[in-house]
C-alpha cells in the first residue's frame, strides 16, 4: 500500500470514528423496559411511564422538536423527571420550562430535584419551582400522594437529592435520604410504592424501605461505556459504577436507572447515547 493510500485510509477511519462519536452524542434513543412487578394493582397493567432524567439544558433540534417528538411517540400515561432538569453551571430555566410545558400536555408529570437544583440559590430555584407548578407539574419534596387508575391506587413519592435543602449537622447522605423517605412514605404504607429519587447508589436503602419501583438517574450511564465492562465512572460511585444504567432488581424492589438526556461537566459520551426510558408496568403473576 502506498503512503498516499495509507494516509487516505487513516483519514477515512478517523472521519468514521468522529462521525460515530457525533451520532452517539446527538442521537436520542428511547429504551423500553417491560417490568413485571409484585404487588402492582391489576388496573395498572400496561401503564406506560416515561422517564426524563438529567436534562442539563440539553436541546435536540430547534425548540427541542426532536425530544418532544420522542416524548409524544412514547405515548406515556405518566412522565417522571428525576432531577437535574437544569445545569447549575449554565442555568437556562426557560429551556426547562418550555420543554415541561409541552410534556405536560402529553401526560401527567411528576418531578423531584437533583443535585444541580441543590446548587441553585434560593431565588433561582424558586423561579424554576413556580414555573413547574404553573405548567401543571407535580413537584415532590419528600412527600407522596396517590395516583389512581381504574379505581385502584399506587403511591407516587419523591425525595430530594441529599444535596438539596438543609441537612442535619453531621448527618450522612444516606441518613438524610432515609429520613426523607420515611416522611414521603407516610400515608402510602399499604400501597404499591413508586419512588422518584435522583441517586441510584442508594439502592440498598430503597430495598430496606421495601419500595416496589424506583426511577433514578445521576450516573449518566458511566459517561464512557466499554464493551463487556459498562460505565467507566459516575458521580458518587466512582470508577466502574455498579448502578450506571438499566434495570436492577432485588427481591421485591426494582430500580430503573436512566443514562440521562444531557451532559454536565464532561460534554462528551462514548458508546453511551442520550436516553429516554419507557417503562411498561406489568402485574407479576
Amino acid at each position: 500500500m502506498t503512503k498516499r493510500k495509507k494516509i487516505l485510509l487513516a483519514l477515512g477511519i478517523l472521519a468514521f470514528f468522529l462521525g460515530w462519536m457525533a451520532w452517539g452524542n446527538l442521537d436520542l434513543e428511547t429504551t423500553q423496559y417491560d417490568l413485571y412487578l409484585s404487588g402492582l394493582p391489576r388496573s395498572f397493567e400496561g401503564l406506560r411511564v416515561l422517564q426524563i432524567s438529567d436534562l442539563h439544558n440539553a436541546v435536540y433540534g430547534k425548540k427541542n422538536v426532536r425530544l418532544l417528538a420522542a416524548i409524544r411517540q412514547a405515548d406515556p400515561d405518566l412522565i417522571v423527571f428525576t432531577g437535574d432538569i437544569v445545569d447549575s453551571r449554565n442555568t437556562r430555566i426557560d429551556l426547562a420550562l418550555n420543554l415541561v410545558e409541552q410534556a405536560a400536555a402529553v401526560a401527567p408529570c411528576y418531578y423531584v430535584p437533583g443535585n444541580h437544583e441543590g446548587r441553585l440559590d434560593e431565588a433561582e430555584y424558586a423561579v424554576l419551582e413556580k414555573g413547574l407548578i404553573q405548567r401543571g407539574v407535580i413537584s415532590l419534596h419528600n412527600e407522596g400522594l396517590p395516583f389512581t387508575c381504574g379505581g385502584e391506587s399506587i403511591w407516587v413519592m419523591g425525595v430530594e437529592d441529599p444535596r438539596f435543602g438543609e441537612r442535619e449537622e453531621g448527618e450522612t447522605e444516606t441518613a438524610t435520604l432515609r429520613r426523607r423517605m420515611d416522611r414521603a412514605l407516610e400515608g402510602g404504607e399499604e400501597l404499591f410504592t413508586l419512588l422518584l429519587s435522583h441517586r441510584p447508589e442508594q439502592f440498598p436503602l430503597y430495598q430496606e424501605r421495601k419500595v416496589h419501583l424506583v426511577f433514578s438517574g445521576h450516573a449518566h450511564g458511566g459517561q464512557f461505556r466499554l464493551p463487556l465492562v459498562g460505565g467507566l465512572a459516575a458521580p458518587d460511585q466512582g470508577l466502574f459504577p455498579e448502578y450506571d444504567g438499566g434495570v436492577y432488581k432485588e427481591e421485591t424492589t426494582a430500580m430503573v436507572v436512566s443514562r440521562g438526556v444531557g451532559n454536565s461537566i464532561i460534554p462528551l459520551r462514548f458508546n453511551n447515547r442520550p436516553q429516554l426510558v419507557l417503562a411498561v408496568l406489568h402485574v407479576q403473576s
